[in-house]
């Protein structure tokens, strides 16, 4: 199928929040190097932030290829109002179950993104997807398994994964934000849509959460965090730039 010069900027609206995203996840995934609960722990978020900087790094790289600029230069030269992340990647990692409750909710929704883009009708960002949607598998493998035993172990653990839960839902559902590209991507056959991956989404998780013992908020009850998609930010995004880009906006030429 032929992309339209439309649907070319839709690819682009949709490779940054989707670039953005795991970028900013990565980061604060390696936050927790060296933090980590359990030994275990401490190497699986480590493992997984080292993953998802390379998913980025990979949907930056088409990026390039589509004429946006140097895939370093995208990642790091930007601020905060030109970033097209979701609230819920944004946040610091807080205490354990905050992280592990944004880990299994975010990535049960990239691991649906990206299998449904793995029959986009951009070859580029459907190569990709075939490509990546395993690694992501395991990385909702590995939450799925911790939400469900520590769901179900002691009562002051499955009181303050609930308490997560609660606080982490309202962010989540910001994951699914619309962009202004919404009906070109599904007319010309590039992405199904945010709400069919919302969808499918609240399926999924659905049911872990009920096997775990856990209560999913009534989603008409709740207030979606919105505006990522749009440049509008937490107060935490900006100074996790700032962090992020130091030694590269020093000498952005540098070499190692």
């Amino acid at each position: 199928m032929n992309i339209s010069e439309k649907g070319f900027e839709a690819i682009k609206d949709l490779l940054y929040k989707m670039a953005d995203d795991q970028l900013i996840i990565g980061h604060r995934n390696s936050e927790w190097t060296g933090l980590g609960p359990v030994l275990e722990e401490d190497i699986a978020f480590s493992s997984m932030a080292q993953d998802k900087l390379g998913h980025s790094q990979a949907l930056y790289d088409v990026l390039s290829q589509m004429g946006e600029g140097d895939p370093d230069t995208i990642a790091f030269m930007r601020n905060a109002e030109q970033f097209h992340c979701c609230h819920l990647v944004e946040y610091p990692i807080g205490e354990y179950e905050f992280s592990l409750m944004r880990h299994f909710f975010f990535d049960n929704a990239e691991l649906l993104r990206f299998e449904m883009l793995a029959d986009s009708s951009f070859e580029p960002l459907s190569f990709i997807a075939k490509k990546i949607k395993g690694e992501i598998k395991y990385h909702s493998m590995h939450a799925d398994i911790w939400i469900s035993q520590l769901g179900s172990a002691s009562e002051e653990s499955k009181i303050r994964m609930q308490n997560a839960l609660n606080e982490t839902f309202p962010l989540a559902l910001g994951v699914f934000e619309k962009g202004i590209f919404e009906d070109v991507l599904k007319s010309e056959g590039i992405f199904e849509g945010e709400d069919v991956l919302k969808e499918r989404w609240m399926s999924a998780v659905s049911q872990i959460i009920e096997k775990a013992g856990l209560k999913l908020p009534e989603v008409n009850s709740i207030t979606p965090s919105l505006g990522g998609r749009r440049g509008k930010h937490t107060e935490y995004l900006q100074p996790l730039l700032d962090e992020m880009t130091e030694v590269f906006r020093i000498d952005p030429s540098a070499e190692w």
